[in-house]
């Protein structure tokens, strides 16, 4: 009876509690773009065993339109989420197919919106045809609202790699040396062969579930990324910790060094 009576009590203070959040922020602090590591699903799942999806997945996929609504709200103006990682692929067969299949409709999903403009980073060439194709055809639809990284197959180390392959490929096409590639190379041409080329690096990266580590998300962007790990498994990540992620970053005091 007292635990129904505290939850009552909570879903009743939890609006005036996010209401007070919004006002002591300050949206010209807002970062310009947000890294989240969606973790959690299956111990989600676990916590949760009436529920008819065993793994978490979909329950994770249906959380992403509500937290992008979050971030328009917030005026983010970018957002990357880390929805499968190249160590994903070590799990059974069976799990791997039931994800793919979750994040293909997910993806088709967000396009269907008609709000964002839908890009895949990661090496698509460790997926099956019929998603890498699916991904590899997704266009810009719109000049403004939220540009939305879905980090498919992505690994921080696999990207460096990408990048350089790249770098030397472009080099190479221009008839340079090898010697000549050496002496341009810098850490401002990397970057132009980053999966998210031409996008800021991320200011704020989250992680929920309680974990404390990148585990190799954006390892190359993140070099000036404030964090923030939340408890909350990803299905169960509700606005007010996005708030609180926020205020986080609001009073970080961001010195670069100096």
């Amino acid at each position: 009876m007292f635990a129904v009576i505290r939850k009552l009590i909570k879903s009743a203070l939890y609006p005036l509690y996010e209401w007070r959040l919004v006002r002591a922020l300050d949206f010209t602090k807002t970062p310009h773009h947000v890294g989240v590591i969606l973790d959690g699903n299956r111990r989600w799942a676990k916590a949760n065993p009436s529920n008819s999806d065993p793994n978490g997945h979909k329950a994770g996929a249906n959380k992403i339109i509500e937290f992008l609504g979050w971030c328009d709200d917030a005026e983010v103006r970018v957002v990357t989420l880390w929805l499968l990682s190249t160590d994903n692929f070590k799990r059974s067969s069976d799990e791997i197919e039931e994800l793919l299949k979750i994040i293909g409709d997910t993806v088709d999903e967000l396009a269907a919106t008609g709000r964002w403009n839908i890009k895949a980073v990661g090496a698509l060439d460790l997926l099956p045809p019929w998603l890498s194709e699916k991904l590899a055809g997704l266009k810009p639809i719109r000049n403004d609202g939220v540009e939305v990284n879905v980090a498919i197959s992505y690994g921080g180390r696999r990207e460096i790699v990408d990048a350089v392959k790249s770098y030397l490929g472009e080099e190479e096409k221009s008839g340079h040396s090898l010697d000549q590639a050496k002496e341009k190379l810098t850490a401002d041409e990397i970057s132009k062969f980053l999966y998210t080329a031409g996008q800021p690096d991320p200011e704020l990266l989250i992680r929920t579930s309680g974990e404390q580590r990148l585990g190799g998300f954006l390892l190359w962007q993140s070099a000036l990324s404030e964090f923030y790990f939340c408890e909350a498994y990803w299905p169960d990540f509700r606005r007010v910790d996005f708030l609180r992620a926020l205020r986080a970053y609001s009073l970080r005091q961001r010195r670069f060094g100096s």
